[in-house]
């Protein structure tokens, strides 16, 4: 099972439509797939389920079948992490479910973090939950692929999440803020594994599985970028132009040489389009634009817009299997 977490520092530039969509084409393709939503914000649980199915989970005062339930008793000082509930999307794709109060779970991550450094056996247990929870529910599964959506920060939920994925992916736009954003992931992600490394080494109970900590950039992906006659229009391009060489630098921590167009870049997974009235069609319906019918008012040119689509995104997943095959 490959673990591959989506981030940018940078928020808004359509993360968690890009993780639905490319679980769905790996699902289409016949991969198993366990999507995880671990950005409290819990955009992707709304994406999968229903209003009906989101009320039955979330409007309860007793326990809900939520990442929440899973550390629960960790949180609480009374025991370990449990199995999570996966919620089955269809027979290739199985979720777990969201939760706002993942927020308040924040502050011990941040706390275990630091007595790692004291060889504490609890902080390990905190510290490793997500990576121990994804990694028996992944099994469960029999998940091909572990899809795992964060959000747009650096806290302590994004750092236990990001050391327990194998890879990440970096969706962004073309613009001054995702280039700081991107320096910034490649800073921190430096920062972290070094600092894991050191942590792991500390770990006082040799039964506890850990997670290596050596996630691996698989590339970036830019979002929604603006097209006219089939080629960004001229205001993105100072900002596209530049994206391999801050990659390059930041992320791959690689020294500087002569870089290629976007185009021909190979970290670059894909360009994008805005695909505009299809995304608002296809949430309507609970599907990815790719498989949008007639039936579901994707008619005229908003058909020929879905095929495109397919195209897109069958060749962004096939880039980035390509891309763990490197690895």
């Amino acid at each position: 099972m490959e673990v591959i977490a989506f981030f940018n520092n940078k928020g808004g530039v359509g993360k968690t439509t890009l993780v639905y969509h490319i679980t769905n084409m790996l699902a289409v393709r016949g991969y198993r797939c366990l999507a995880v939503d671990l950005d409290p914000q819990t955009n992707l649980t709304s994406m999968f389920l229903n209003d009906e199915r989101l009320q039955e989970i979330y409007d309860t005062e007793g326990a809900r079948p939520t990442i929440l339930e899973s550390i629960k008793p960790l949180n609480r000082g009374i025991g370990d992490i449990k199995p999570a509930h996966i919620e089955e999307i269809n027979e290739q794709i199985g979720l777990i479910p969201g939760d706002l109060e993942l927020s308040l779970f924040e502050d011990k991550l941040s706390f275990g973090w630091g007595q790692c450094v004291n060889r504490d056996e609890a902080a390990f247990r905190i510290v490793s939950s997500f990576y121990r929870i994804i990694k028996e529910a992944g099994e469960r599964w029999q998940a091909d692929y572990t899809i795992i959506d964060i959000g747009p920060n650096f806290g302590a939920i994004n750092r236990a999440t990001l050391i327990a994925a194998d890879y990440v992916v970096v969706p962004m736009a073309a613009d001054l803020f995702s280039l700081q954003g991107l320096k910034n992931l490649g800073n921190q992600l430096a920062k972290w594994k070094e600092e894991w490394l050191d942590r792991s080494g500390r770990n006082p109970d040799p039964d506890l599985l850990l997670p290596a900590g050596n996630v691996q950039p698989l590339g970036y992906v830019v979002m929604q970028h603006g097209i006219k006659e089939r080629r960004p229009v001229k205001s993105y391009l100072k900002w596209l132009n530049r994206i391999p060489g801050i990659f390059q630098e930041f992320v791959l921590k690689r020294p500087l040489e002569v870089l290629p167009a976007i185009e021909a870049d190979p970290w670059c997974l894909s360009q994008l389009k805005h695909y505009h009235s299809l995304i608002p069609m296809a949430m309507e319906v609970r599907k990815p634009i790719f498989l949008l019918k007639p039936a579901d008012g994707a008619i005229g040119a908003h058909l020929g817009a879905v095929r495109g689509s397919y195209q897109d995104f069958y060749t962004l997943t096939d880039n980035i299997l390509e891309k763990i095959k490197q690895l």
